[in-house]
């Protein structure tokens, strides 16, 4: 079926970036027959139609971002989260402040952890360069939030640290998975990899250190019985 090219490109547009074209007024043209002997309406009376063709932005490109994250808000109005598995992150509200604590015990991983999150947050452009430095309590890390006449700082925040979580969710997952699975080759290992009590008779001795029979200098030359 045929279509005009305004109609082509109409439906292209609102296809793929929503945008409907509404005609605002159409101009209609009626040529007059040439003056015969004869006319017949119907075949030589035409109609040229113009339409002024305006367009409507239904889109303005505004995203709508939906995300989770395990928070909490402390008396002061910092917000404490809790989704990372070996650090816990206090956004200090009123400070302009990223703090990122230990959750448990201070180790390389969860240096890492934190170093990881400072530069996420750096790359991105949440945290001043030279700000990131050791906390005053022992295994922090922290970093100062930039100043925003453009943005909302905090909102920005938040959102970069959803970002972060989601990128370290399939480590930790892995992470998660090896633990799980080495337990249970403990706990319920398969058929192949156990013996029943009994099933391996028991022997004098086992493994490959004699417990008698070697020389012991400390038993003045003697040999152990």
């Amino acid at each position: 079926m045929y279509k005009p090219p305004q109609d082509i490109i109409s439906d292209l547009l609102e296809e793929n970036v929503n945008v409907k074209i509404v005609p605002d007024h159409v101009d209609v043209v009626i040529t007059p027959p040439i003056p015969t002997k004869s006319v017949d309406i119907e075949r030589d009376v035409r109609v040229h139609i113009n339409p002024q063709i305006g367009v409507n932005i239904v889109n303005s490109h505004e995203r709508k971002v939906q995300f989770e994250l395990n928070v909490r808000k402390a008396l002061n109005g910092d917000l404490l989260i809790f989704d990372h598995k070996d650090i816990d992150i206090v956004l200090m509200v009123e400070k302009k402040k990223l703090v990122a604590f230990p959750k448990d015990i201070m180790s390389e991983v969860v240096y890492g952890a934190e170093a990881r999150l400072m530069e996420w947050m750096r790359h991105n452009g949440i945290i001043e360069y030279d700000s990131i430095q050791g906390g005053n309590v022992y295994g922090s890390l922290e970093g100062k939030i930039h100043e925003s006449t453009e943005r909302d700082s905090i909102k920005s925040t938040v959102y970069q640290l959803s970002e972060w979580i989601q990128s370290e969710a399939p480590s930790s997952k892995m992470i998660k998975g090896h633990d799980d699975m080495m337990q249970d080759e403990l706990l319920e290992p398969d058929e192949d990899m156990t013996t029943e009590l009994g099933e391996i008779p028991h022997e004098e001795e086992k493994g490959g250190i004699r417990r008698y029979g070697m020389f012991d200098p400390y038993l003045y030359g003697k040999y152990t019985y």
